[in-house]
């Protein structure tokens, strides 16, 4: 047997890449393996792993579940089962490097001679103290912690519904058709080890781990949307990047149909947070802030016009970063108006300022304290007031708004259009890990609850379960029925 089109694949990923190869059974993924493969990947540009078959001596895991296990650390680029003998394949690819472990130093090492011939290096090394697991790093990335999920049964009570009814709810969400606009923004997470304070200045001094790409903004949205089953049309603004064919790839291989228009005046907008011992030491923006032209703007509104007529329901999820001009929400909106198409809108003032009032004649809007404060230009009257002043201001049938650990007021709409009806739900999630993609799940799964006939009261409940699930792991990943009805048919509720 050989590994030909391994070869292959490698030779032209890497190209100019000087290449680094490590070799071995890799039974259990151990803190040594994880010092080695980091230094491994600081000797060069692209590390390979070949990971020893069946037969290899010493071998006593399924060669498929330790090849699986290399996969998920992220400073390996390739790897693979190795089929032929390693020095074969070795003279074949030629990498710039070969590591060993420190152990191998003082061994007979047949790999020795044809690196020499071609002029490539064998180092022995055993990396430097860091991660004492990769699972530490997967778990606090991708699972979620059940049971920091306390749910509130007294709401059920008052409104009148089961557990039962969320899951029928959450069934038939895959039959919608959603339209999500807004930024494409795409957040970085970097892993640091923390090395201690600078002798010269009072500075904390880390080394990046390990680092991690999501599709944040409105891509999460849409994200979540086609997570939970539905149809989804993405229509955003981004750079000419590397980042921008990032989120191109990701979201199309997620199943989102992606409407991206190319500005070459701004950078896609990539956050990166600087992470150490599950906390976030710094956060850093690279964006642009001003409005997209009247060109890219007339572009925008014919496609949506192609494809927003057959849509169940229109998200916009506006981090005011330019791409909804208020010239394209007002042909957006006036065109759902009269075709009766359901709209939702969320409006983000962290960093920035914005106008959620903007968005008029939603279905929901779910603003946090201060995005409605800003909205109306109050900021002394009580939360009850505030959420009716908005919702006149601009015409919204029901409105969240979110106050954090605290939870969510919901303002809505009575049998009669002229009573209005207030409630409070809790926080669900007691131990939040990252709350930094709380909104959008709530946003996302509220809507979509809305958009199949539940009413506000039950689908404010499923977006909270949503927002809890969201922020107890770090980074956003896309929601899923089974998140959702895993939580549902759980056992943590608050009599």
């Amino acid at each position: 047997m050989n590994n030909n089109s391994e070869l292959e694949q490698i030779k032209k990923r890497s190209k100019t890449k000087r290449v680094v190869f490590v070799y071995g059974n890799f039974n259990i993924i151990h803190p040594g393996h994880l010092r080695l493969l980091r230094f491994a990947k600081e000797c060069g540009d692209y590390l390979v792993v070949g990971v020893l078959g069946n037969n290899s001596p010493g071998s006593f895991v399924d060669e498929k579940l330790r090849l699986e296990s290399i996969q998920a650390i992220a400073w390996v680029d390739y790897s693979f089962i190795l089929c032929q003998h390693t020095v074969s394949f070795i003279e074949k690819l030629k990498p710039a490097f070969v590591v060993k472990g420190k152990e191998h130093e003082e061994r007979e090492n047949p790999e020795k001679d044809i690196l020499k011939q071609y002029g490539g290096k064998l180092i022995f090394g055993s990396g430097e103290t860091s991660f004492s697991s990769i699972d530490l790093m997967n778990t606090e990335w991708k699972e979620l912690s059940v049971s920091s999920i306390k749910k509130p049964v007294d709401y059920m009570k008052r409104h009148d519904f089961s557990f039962q009814e969320l899951l029928e709810i959450t069934d038939k969400m895959r039959n919608l058709k959603v339209c999500v606009l807004g930024d494409t923004i795409i957040d970085e997470y970097i892993t640091c080890d923390a090395l201690g304070m600078s002798q010269e200045d009072p500075t904390i001094v880390v080394t990046p781990v390990a680092y991690e790409k999501f599709v944040g903004g409105a891509g999460i949205v849409a994200l979540h949307a086609k997570g939970l089953g539905a149809d989804v049309h993405f229509f955003s603004t981004v750079g000419k990047d590397e980042i921008a064919d990032y989120a191109r790839a990701r979201m199309t291989s997620l199943g989102v149909h992606t409407h991206l228009f190319q500005d070459e005046s701004r950078p896609t907008t990539l956050k990166q947070r600087f992470r150490a011992r599950q906390k976030t030491l710094l956060r850093v923006s690279h964006l642009r802030q001003h409005a997209i032209s009247a060109e890219i703007r007339e572009r925008f509104w014919q496609e949506v016009l192609d494809v927003i007529e057959g849509m169940d329901l229109i998200i916009f999820s506006d981090f005011n970063y330019g791409c909804l001009h208020q010239a394209l929400v007002d042909q957006i909106t006036s065109f759902c108006l009269e075709k009766g198409i359901m709209m939702v809108a969320d409006s983000q003032s962290s960093s920035q300022v914005g106008d959620v009032s903007r968005f008029r004649g939603m279905t929901l809007v779910t603003p946090t304290e201060r995005e409605a404060r800003l909205a109306v230009h109050d900021f002394e009257s009580g939360l009850v007031i505030l959420a009716e002043k908005l919702r006149k201001k601009a015409c919204i049938s029901n409105v969240m708004i979110t106050l954090d650990e605290e939870g969510v007021l919901i303002h809505a709409e009575g049998k009669q259009k002229s009573d209005w009806l207030t409630d409070r739900l809790p926080a669900f999630n007691i131990a939040p890990k990252d709350v930094s993609g709380a909104g959008d799940s709530c946003l996302t799964c509220t809507s979509m609850a809305m958009a199949v006939g539940a009413n506000i009261w039950k689908s404010s409940y499923l977006g909270s379960l949503a927002a809890a699930c969201q922020i107890g792991r770090i980074g956003n990943i896309p929601l899923s029925p089974k998140d959702l009805k895993m939580e549902i048919n759980g056992m943590n509720v608050i009599r």
